[in-house]
Formats: structure tokens, C-alpha cells, sequence
């Protein structure tokens, strides 16, 4: 079950990426409050663009929110200096969209690859270690193959095991399910979920794909044009009546979020109202 006390918060966040001019553009985060806390799997859902991985860059540190606060572990990401973000990084697990593996390594060497820069183990420790995430994957006697020598779905496993790799307590998860066919994607949805309740860990999904995150996650976290617009658990969040969440779950074209974008008068645009 998850611990009372929240190990991810974040409190009245808002963000706006800076212009080349060095000025603020567009608000991509307004106000933004969410809380995650440990062996809890967090669904953050909503549209393209409206700011789910801005979250997760904040979480590591990427960026600086403008205003308010982001915690991990009780500590203020952003007033860390350079060793303690270094720190808190290594409490942290990412599985980036498509697995982002490194081409020219082995899916051992892969995996390998965090306990070779964050620790001082020897190989005969970091072979064991990779071996057992691997076989947590499913993938242990895929260990001496190249990245191209495996399938989509196979990859984003080994991504997995890799992110896990340190076991962290925070796990990120940017869009795991892209590009996924059905059966990868129940698979990975399904190792997702176990490995959570093996680690124990606080973990966040940011996601599309509805109704398979619904199936795995404790609670849903909806952005929109910045904010948060709805919360709860999947049971709440399937009975919700709130318009951009019926939108969202239904994939309508009519709804909060316009299938147009804001335009003149069509006619008028055309000079036909001369």
C-alpha cells in the first residue's frame, strides 16, 4: 500500500519557457498542485502540449519553475546545488519515450550503463545485478543482443530494466506505451504495475493511452492549458461527468479542447464578405 506522507510534491507550480530574446513565452504551467507518494503509480494525462513532460523535467531538475515549489523526498529540487540535484538524480529512474537505448551497446551494456556511472560495484556485482533486471523483463537471455536485433516492444523492456536499474525510489515514465502493439503494450503496462509494487517506489506516467493506464494506476492527475482540471482515482476519473474528461476518454472532436484553431470568420478570411 502507499505510504501516508507524499515523497513527490509539487505545490502552486507555474512555467513558462523563455523566448530567444530571453523574455517568457507561452504559459505552459499555471498554479500546477500534485502530490505522489511511495509504492503509489501516478497517471498524468492530457493533450499534446499541455505540459505532462514539462513536469517530469522539472522533477530532475532541468528547469526552474517560475514560481512555486517541487519536493522529492521532503527536499527542494531547485535548491540543490549541483551535488545534491546529483544526488536526487540518482533516486530517480526515467523510461523515456521509445526507450531511447543507446544503439551501439549490448542490451546487457544497456542496462549496465547506470550502475557503471553511479557506482563503484564491480563487474562481477553489476553482471549479477544487470542479469536479475533483465530477467525481471523477461529478457535475461536476450542479454548479448544488439538494440537492433530486438523488437520495438522488446526494447522498451530493456529501457525498463535499465531505469530500474539502481532501484530509485521516484520512476518517470514518458509515454511508455507509443508506439506499442497491443500485446507489448499489455505486457509493458503489466511490468510496469508488478516492478512498482516490487520497488516500492513513487512513480509517474505520463501518458495517452486511457484505458490501459487505467487498468495499472492508483490515481489520475488531467492537464489542461496548464492546469489541473480533474483528479481521482480510475474509478472516479471513468464516472467523471467533467467535460474534458468525458472529451479525453471518449477521444470526441467537440469538447473543451476545439478540433479548430482559433481563426477569423472563414468567409471573411476569404475576402467573400466584400
Amino acid at each position: 500500500m502507499p505510504d501516508s506522507s507524499p515523497f513527490v510534491s509539487i505545490e502552486g507550480v507555474s512555467f513558462a519557457y523563455p523566448t530567444l530574446t530571453g523574455a517568457l513565452g507561452r504559459q505552459i504551467l499555471s498554479g500546477v498542485e500534485l502530490t505522489v507518494r511511495r509504492g503509489q503509480l501516478v497517471a498524468l494525462m492530457g493533450g499534446s502540449g499541455s505540459g505532462k513532460t514539462t513536469v517530469l523535467r522539472l522533477l530532475g531538475g532541468q528547469v526552474r519553475p517560475q514560481a512555486g515549489t517541487v519536493r522529492v523526498d521532503g527536499r527542494n529540487v531547485h535548491e540543490q546545488d549541483r551535488k545534491g540535484l546529483y544526488e536526487l538524480r540518482r533516486r530517480m529512474g526515467m523510461l523515456f519515450q521509445f526507450g531511447a537505448l543507446f544503439t551501439d551497446m549490448s542490451v546487457f551494456d544497456n542496462v549496465a550503463f547506470p550502475l557503471r556511472e553511479h557506482t563503484s560495484l564491480p563487474e562481477s556485482a553489476i553482471r549479477d545485478l544487470v542479469l536479475m533486471k533483465l530477467d525481471a523483463v523477461g529478457l535475461r537471455g536476450a542479454h548479448a543482443l544488439m538494440p537492433s536485433e530486438i523488437s520495438g516492444g522488446m526494447s522498451r523492456r530493456v529501457a525498463l530494466a535499465r531505469a530500474i536499474a539502481l532501484d530509485p525510489a521516484l520512476v518517470m515514465y514518458d509515454e511508455p506505451f507509443a508506439g506499442l502493439d497491443p500485446i507489448s503494450l499489455g505486457i509493458t503496462a503489466q511490468l510496469i504495475r508488478r516492478l512498482n509494487d516490487a520497488l516500492g517506489a513513487a512513480s509517474i506516467i505520463v501518458t495517452h493511452d486511457v484505458h490501459e493506464s487505467l487498468a495499472i494506476v492508483d490515481y489520475v492527475y488531467f492537464l489542461a492549458e496548464g492546469r489541473i482540471v480533474a483528479h481521482g482515482t480510475p474509478d472516479e476519473i471513468r464516472a467523471s461527468e467533467a467535460p474534458y474528461v468525458r472529451q479525453f476518454i471518449g477521444g470526441s472532436p467537440d469538447g473543451p479542447v476545439r478540433f479548430h484553431y482559433p481563426a477569423p470568420d472563414y468567409a471573411a478570411d476569404l475576402g467573400l464578405g466584400r
